[in-house]
C-alpha cells in the first residue's frame, strides 16, 4: 500500500504514542508481508526523532512450525531468547497484518499452552507491557477486510478514520469518566442475557488515549477479584487461540466463572478457562466509546473500543489497575449495549451512567459520538 496516510500514522506513533526520545532503542515488529510499507515509514519517523530503530519480521506460520515440530524445552528456550531481546529495548511497536488469523487452529491445545506460558506471558505480559513504552496495531490488509465483510478500499478508509484521530482531545473527554470510575464502588451491567454486579472500589481507572493501542477509546479498571456475581452473555464474535467463539456466556459466583457456554466448540472454551486458576477470574473491566467504531469486525483491537460497549476480561490483570489476578490468559470479550444489539444499562453505585450505549450524565456527554461529529448511539 502506497498511501500518504501511512506516513501520517508513523508520525503519530513516533511523536505521540511512543513519544520516542533521542538515543532510545525501538523494536519494530511486523507480521505478514503487507505492513512493510508502514515499517519503512516507521523507521523514517523514529530516525527523525533521534531514536535507534531495529526491525524484525514475525509470522504465525513460523510459530506454528515451532509448536508442531518442537518440544516444550525448545519453546521455552525460544521464549528465553525473545525475553533477552525484549529487555534491550526502550520501546516496541507491532504491526499485525497476518493473512490468516486462524493459522494456529490445528496446533494441539497443549502446545498452544506452551506458547502462552513460555513466550506470551514472560516476553509480552511481564516484560514488554511492564517495562517498555509500547503500541500495538493492525494493518489494513485483505484478511481484515474479509473478516469485516467489506471491500479492501472501504475497510482501509474505515481503518484510517479510526486510527488517525485527535487523541489529545479524546483524552480530555475521557477524564470525567476516569474520575467517576475512581470514585465508584458498585457496578451493574444489564442487557439481554446479562445481569452482573461487582465492585471496582479502590482499583485505579486508566484512560486509553492512543498511547498503547491504535485505534483507542476506553477507560479500564478491574473488578475486585471475588466480587463478581451473576451472568453475562457477550454479543460479539471473538477469535482467540485459533478459534472463533460466538455468543460466549458466563455465570459468576464470588468472582469465579462456574458455568460457561458458547455457540460451537464448547471443549475449546473450557480449555481456555482451564489454562490456569486465574483464567476463571476477571482481570479487566472497561467501557468502550470510540465514536467511529460501531460494528464488530472480529478484531479485538477494534471491537473492544466499539461505541456503546463494555468488555469484561477473563485472565491477567494490568499492573496499572491490579486486582491480584494472575494468568497466561487475557481474553477481551465484548458486550455491545446499543439498541440495535438489544440495548442495556450501565450503573455506577445505583446511578444510571449509560443507557443503550448513550452516556446520560452531563459530565460524560463529551464521550458520546455526536460530540465528535459521528452518528448518535
Amino acid at each position: 500500500m502506497n498511501d500518504p496516510r501511512l506516513t501520517e500514522l508513523a508520525q503519530l506513533l513516533a511523536n505521540y504514542s511512543l513519544d520516542l526520545q533521542p538515543g532510545q532503542r525501538v523494536l519494530i515488529e511486523w507480521f505478514g508481508t503487507e505492513p512493510a510499507a508502514l515499517v519503512h515509514a516507521m523507521v523514517a519517523a523514529a530516525t527523525r526523532r533521534g531514536a535507534v530503530p531495529v526491525w524484525q519480521h514475525g509470522d504465525d506460520r513460523f510459530v506454528r512450525t515451532l509448536l508442531l515440530e518442537g518440544t516444550e524445552a525448545q519453546v521455552k528456550a525460544f521464549g528465553a531468547l525473545q525475553l533477552q531481546q525484549m529487555k534491550q529495548f526502550d520501546a516496541y511497536v507491532a504491526f499485525r497484518g497476518s493473512d490468516n488469523i486462524f493459522e494456529m487452529s490445528d496446533v494441539p491445545p497443549e502446545r498452544r499452552q506452551w506458547y502462552l506460558q513460555h513466550v506470551q506471558k514472560p516476553v509480552h505480559l511481564e516484560q514488554r507491557v511492564k517495562h517498555t513504552r509500547w503500541c500495538v496495531l493492525r494493518y489494513p490488509n485483505a484478511a481484515m477486510a474479509q473478516l469485516a465483510e467489506t471491500s479492501c478500499e472501504r475497510f482501509a478508509d474505515h481503518y484510517f478514520k479510526a486510527v488517525l484521530f485527535d487523541y489529545a482531545r479524546f483524552r480530555e473527554a475521557m477524564r470525567p469518566l476516569q474520575a467517576l470510575m475512581q470514585q465508584t464502588d458498585r457496578v451493574r451491567i444489564t442487557a439481554p442475557g446479562t445481569d452482573l454486579t461487582f465492585s471496582i472500589k479502590g482499583i485505579p481507572a486508566m484512560e486509553c488515549d492512543g498511547t498503547m493501542n491504535l485505534p483507542d477509546g476506553e477507560v479500564f479498571t478491574a473488578p475486585v477479584r471475588d466480587s463478581i456475581q451473576g451472568t453475562i452473555r457477550y454479543n460479539t464474535p471473538s477469535p482467540y487461540q485459533g478459534r472463533l467463539f460466538q455468543r460466549v456466556g458466563f455465570t459468576f459466583r464470588n468472582g469465579q466463572i462456574v458455568e460457561a457456554s458458547c455457540e460451537g466448540d464448547q471443549a475449546a472454551l473450557q480449555r481456555v478457562l482451564d489454562t490456569d486458576p486465574g483464567a476463571r477470574y476477571v482481570g479487566e473491566f472497561a467501557v468502550g466509546f470510540h465514536p467511529w467504531i460501531r460494528e464488530p469486525i472480529k478484531d479485538i483491537l477494534f471491537d473492544e473500543k466499539i461505541a456503546g460497549s463494555i468488555h469484561l476480561t477473563p485472565g491477567q490483570c494490568y499492573d496499572e489497575a491490579p486486582n491480584g489476578n494472575q494468568s497466561a490468559v487475557h481474553w477481551d470479550l465484548v458486550l455491545i449495549q446499543r439498541k440495535e444489539y438489544g440495548g442495556g444499562e450501565l450503573y455506577f453505585d445505583d446511578r444510571l451512567v449509560r443507557k443503550d450505549g448513550h452516556f446520560v450524565l452531563p459530565e460524560l456527554a463529551g464521550l458520546n459520538p455526536e460530540a465528535f461529529g459521528a452518528p448518535a448511539c
